[in-house]
């Protein structure tokens, strides 16, 4: 039962932006209440405001952002105006947060347990023995498997996954009262994010933990919210009971984040075999991979007919982009091969390999880190055209025509990738990877981070590229709605092999692998 008074109110909350950004406040005028064992998601796109709302409620707001005006009160006292030193105090203690990303979040070099202990070691006066044992039991509480072992793991030696779950210890280490959880789930695959949200709800549940939930997956916040906060531009415009704000939505712009949220209905992309061609672009025999002594990939073999879309999913770590890598054949496979247009990358050397490669492109999940960031996006594009054979003042032309074609105006040309947001970046690399005119475009976790109104654009832009140019695309994708939406075939991949292959709506309405059926039914589901 909630009592009345809420652990966490926010009124009139206002966060200014330095001169010159595109609007003067991140967050403005923002207001809610937060009650005890309550969990409040709250959803927009990119640049909402809702990372700042929450860096706000941390007090750990970058600079030079500040707070403009408003309140921010905790358990009935404003905090807002508090000094560092008494926010450190604060932090931890009785207002914890999980990351977004938890490699970056913990240290490579040291021990998960010792991660653990620290938070003891700072906050408390514990000694050594009585860290190690709190910490072990925070581990065993995280549902990980032995958890001496664990302990003494470094971080590279967890998965994604066990990853966050130590990162949800550290924040439960003080047993705060507010949880504050931004895009936590983000990069993992659906089966992870149950257990994931799972946890979290067991633990409101178990230590009437309040939970500030941030992310942009509406099925998430179905599935896990009590209420639901929907933000635009810095706007908090529309909040309620979360079965009121997702099945009767009263703002257009809410209704239009549902409207672009992805199900797993087939899409309008389904084509009938009538309208694709038969054609093999892709053909993969007994292709097999070991590192080492161990096998990533198993015998698979593996056909995409041309102008077609096979989108490939499965948890990570279960050989999708291992796959990718030898089909664009940025490593040589241990055994079997793989044709693109009748080519095999795996047997070509030196000249031969680099422009038949060009007939394979891949589209990367972060944009960003593919791009270079000190050359202009045009002359990006343009070297890449260059590569497809056009002579330099042609591939000028041609780039700057592919800009525009991605949904990019003139003045992208001259700009670099620091100019554009996660969307933009993304249609950079896609044209990018069209220039190359390709027989095979690899689209791997390519809209994974992108809130759904990108992620919908993004979508439509590779479906009418593929119309357009005759491509063949293999998308990679660990989320199953996506696949419903852009594929003709599903593959679904399991510890480094190929475990269910058929038409997309038999594999979604009639799935005969137990590990495809155990996919489906982790999908966070928004009931409309």
């Amino acid at each position: 039962m909630i009592p009345d008074a809420p652990i966490l109110s926010i009124r009139d909350l206002t966060v200014a932006l330095p001169a010159g950004s595109d609007r003067p406040f991140a967050v403005e005028a923002a207001s809610f209440d937060l009650g005890r064992s309550e969990i409040l998601c709250v959803v927009g796109e990119s640049g909402s405001g809702k990372s700042v709302l929450s860096a706000a409620v941390l007090g750990a707001l970058p600079h030079p952002l500040a707070i403009d005006r408003g309140r921010i009160l905790f358990d009935g006292e404003n905090v807002s105006g508090l000094p560092q030193a008494g926010w450190r105090n604060l932090r931890g203690r009785r207002i914890a947060a999980i990351p977004q990303e938890p490699m970056a979040a913990l240290n490579p070099t040291m021990r998960v347990g010792r991660q653990i202990e620290e938070m003891f070691a700072i906050h408390t006066r514990l000694d050594r023995e009585q860290r190690r044992i709190e910490a072990l039991m925070l581990i065993e509480e995280m549902h990980l498997p032995n958890p001496p072992q664990i302990a003494q793991r470094f971080p590279h030696e967890l998965s994604g996954g066990q990853c966050q779950r130590i990162c949800i210890a550290m924040a439960l280490a003080l047993r705060p009262d507010v949880l504050i959880a931004d895009e936590p789930t983000t990069a993992l695959d659906v089966t992870t994010q149950a257990k994931v949200l799972g946890l979290i709800r067991e633990l409101r549940q178990r230590h009437g933990l309040a939970v500030l939930f941030i992310t942009h997956d509406l099925g998430v916040a179905a599935e896990l919210a009590d209420k639901v906060g929907v933000m635009e531009r810095g706007f908090m415009v529309e909040q309620g009971p979360a079965a009121q704000v997702l099945n009767e939505p009263s703002h257009p712009y809410t209704r239009a984040l549902i409207a672009a949220a992805p199900t797993l209905d087939i899409g309008s992309r389904a084509r009938s075999s009538a309208e694709t061609s038969s054609t093999p672009c892709l053909e993969a025999v007994g292709l097999t991979k070991f590192h080492g002594s161990r096998q990533t990939l198993k015998p698979t073999d593996l056909t995409i007919d041309r102008a077609t879309t096979l989108a490939l999913v499965g948890e990570s770590g279960s050989g999708k982009t291992t796959l990718a890598r030898l089909l664009a054949g940025m490593t040589r496979p241990t055994a079997g091969h793989a044709t693109v247009d009748g080519v095999d990358l795996a047997r070509l050397v030196g000249r031969r390999l680099s422009r038949s490669r060009r007939a394979v492109q891949m589209i990367f999940q972060d944009p960003l880190g593919s791009l270079n960031p000190r050359r202009a996006v045009g002359a990006v594009v343009a070297r890449a055209a260059v590569l497809a054979g056009d002579d330099r003042a042609g591939a000028r032309v041609r780039a700057r025509q592919l800009l525009r074609r991605v949904g990019l105006g003139d003045d992208a040309y001259d700009r670099r990738p620091s100019a554009f947001s996660g969307g933009q970046r993304q249609r950079i690399g896609i044209a990018r990877a069209v220039a190359l005119q390709p027989a095979l475009l690899i689209a791997d976790e390519c809209v994974s981070a992108l809130d759904v109104l990108v992620q919908r654009q993004i979508l439509d832009l590779l479906d009418e590229l593929r119309t357009e140019f005759g491509l063949t695309v293999l998308f990679i994708t660990h989320d199953l709605r996506v696949a419903a939406q852009v594929s003709d075939t599903l593959a679904v991949m399991q510890a480094g092999q190929i475990v269910e292959l058929a038409d997309t709506t038999a594999v979604l309405n009639r799935p005969r692998h137990a590990y495809t059926k155990a996919l489906l039914a982790a999908v966070p589901r928004l009931n409309r």
